[in-house]
């Protein structure tokens, strides 16, 4: 690896601002945003996406950083934004979150595991406030807050089906007020979120002054400010705010911050980091979770929207295995040449590329090659490219790193060779929340209609009545069918999305819209990824 410093002058940081962790990290100090931005020109910002992926993912972190490569390769000033791994993937079905083969970031173990701290501080935050909503409890409730409806978990960075329900308080009257509770997975904490989408500490401290943690027996609204101890989780969060710089395994920079998953959450890397990236370098490449219908509505709708950020170009990330598997293939035949099982996966990818359009974004569609591609499938999926009139590129990076992505780079290139359009987002804040809801289940997974039920009506009218209907949603939807259902692959039609609970989460400034059977605690697989996991000679192996 190249010198951390080294990497850092690539972006014109002033070394002495930086704060070392160690001799591969560092922290950035959001000082450096206040500052004139040391380049000339427009920052061009491209996000990568994807179609419906298979369990195994189809390379979308890869293809950002190899395209990352490719254009440091051919001479441009560029800067990763991506998010930070969560152990719960890293020791569950997924593996690490640092791309693969000649395409990672480095130290990619470090990253995958504890890293600068981040996750640990968030889940320290989070957990800091259960633990005074509960000791307020047991001091008299001066807050009046009714036990039954306390909505703030505890978290853990783990995947434990063993905890999303539990009892606690239990053993005597010493030991606290007895009352059911749950644990969600870090990455779908609140603070996660608040991190990502705060833009300075200030706000940072706002946001969280305003988490609601439950309601009164009247059904009045209880928030985090009450407890009195949003400074000790601004304290608690002082670094974990700040961007973390590291690098490519050829050296080209990653700003890596913040983790939300995609299907529970609204999976981008913090505002923070982006603006890092784009204040200090000619392109910047993000990432946002799962397929567009997760991750890419959401960082449009969401974090572009609140931001103020427009990407020139959004990256579509494709694979033979996921349009076969999308086109009827069993588990079993996905290694097996099928042009015809590609051509009718074909629809998975039209359904994403309409919402992209949707948006008034341009694509550009990426091949991400595997071994056993055959030139007639790869053909299949460029013939349907040029017949739609959308740019397509066959990336090869994993093999062959920054050289297998420059016709993917030089693509992008084009595309964003002009500013872009002004967003069109799928619904305006001023709508109500249920036609939101109807907005993204129609215009971006396909759905006829939706429906909620008994629950999510309550909610609704919970959260009208508390007057924050103005905020957009965060769909919380498996991430393997464009509808609610995981069995429904390709491109589902004629269904209606069953609404099942909203939640107000009014510290990160959205709502969340619980649908299908999706848990925000993850269960580990039968033999978990942590089953590979050694230290061997002082090195750690089995991640990623």
């Amino acid at each position: 690896m190249r010198p951390i410093l080294d990497v850092a002058a690539d972006l014109s940081l002033p070394t002495q601002d930086l704060v070392p962790y160690g001799r591969d990290k560092l922290k950035l100090p959001l000082a450096l945003l206040d500052r004139p931005r040391p380049r000339e020109g427009r920052a061009r910002l491209v996000l990568v996406s994807a179609i419906t992926p298979t369990p195994a993912g189809e390379g979308k972190t890869t293809t950002s950083i190899g395209l990352g490569q490719a254009l440091r390769h051919l001479g441009e000033s560029v800067c990763l934004a991506l998010r930070e791994p969560s152990l719960g993937p890293c020791f569950g079905i997924k593996g690490g979150g640092t791309g693969g083969g000649q395409c990672t970031v480095e130290p990619k173990e470090e990253i995958n595991l504890h890293f600068t701290g981040d996750f640990h501080a968030i889940s320290a935050a989070h957990n800091l406030l259960a633990a005074a909503i509960d000791n307020s409890l047991h001091f008299g409730n001066p807050t009046g807050l009714d036990p039954r409806r306390i909505t703030w978990p505890r978290v853990v960075d783990m995947n434990d089906r063993a905890l999303r329900r539990v009892v606690i308080g239990t053993g005597g009257p010493t030991m606290g007020m007895p009352r059911e509770g749950q644990f969600d997975i870090t990455a779908a904490s609140e603070i996660m979120a608040i991190m990502g989408l705060a833009t300075d500490l200030d706000d940072l401290r706002a946001r969280l002054d305003r988490i609601l943690v439950g309601f009164t027996r009247r059904r009045e609204p209880v928030y985090a400010a009450s407890f009195e101890v949003t400074g000790a989780m601004v304290a608690l969060l002082k670094d974990a705010i700040e961007p973390n710089l590291v690098q490519t395994a050829d050296g080209t920079p990653a700003v890596v911050h913040g983790g939300p998953f995609a299907n529970i959450a609204h999976g981008c890397n913090s505002i923070l980091a982006t603006r890092m990236a784009m204040h200090h370098a000619d392109w910047t490449i993000t990432e946002a979770g799962f397929a567009f219908d997760l991750g890419g509505e959401k960082f449009l709708d969401i974090k572009a929207r609140l931001a103020g950020l427009t990407p020139d170009c959004v990256v579509v990330v494709a694979t033979v295995r996921a349009l076969k598997w999308h086109g009827g293939a069993d588990k079993a035949d996905l290694a097996e040449p099928s042009a015809e099982r590609v051509r009718a996966g074909l629809s998975n990818l039209e359904r994403h590329l309409d919402s992209v359009e949707g948006f008034g974004a341009r694509a550009v569609v990426a091949i991400n090659r595997f071994a056993d591609d055959s030139d007639e499938e790869l053909d299949v999926i460029r013939a349907a490219c040029s017949a739609r009139g959308v740019p397509v590129a066959l990336a090869d990076h994993f093999a062959r790193g920054a050289e297998g992505a420059i016709e993917l780079a030089r693509e992008v290139m084009k595309v964003a060779s002009s500013p872009p359009e002004p967003l069109r987002f799928t619904y305006d804040l001023s709508d109500p929340l249920e036609s939101k809801i109807r907005a993204v289940a129609q215009k971006i997974y396909g759905a006829d209609d939706i429906e909620l039920t008994t629950e999510a009506q309550r909610d609704l009218r919970i959260i009208d009545r508390i007057g924050r209907s103005d905020l957009p949603i965060c769909m919380a939807k498996t991430a393997a069918s464009v509808s609610d259902d995981p069995k429904l692959r390709g491109r589902p039609t004629g269904f209606t999305l069953t609404v099942r609970q909203l939640a107000l989460s009014a510290g990160a400034g959205f709502v969340v819209v619980l649908t299908g059977d999706i848990l925000r605690m993850p269960g580990l697989p039968r033999r978990p990824s942590a089953a590979d996991v050694d230290l061997v000679d002082g090195r750690i192996v089995g991640v990623g």
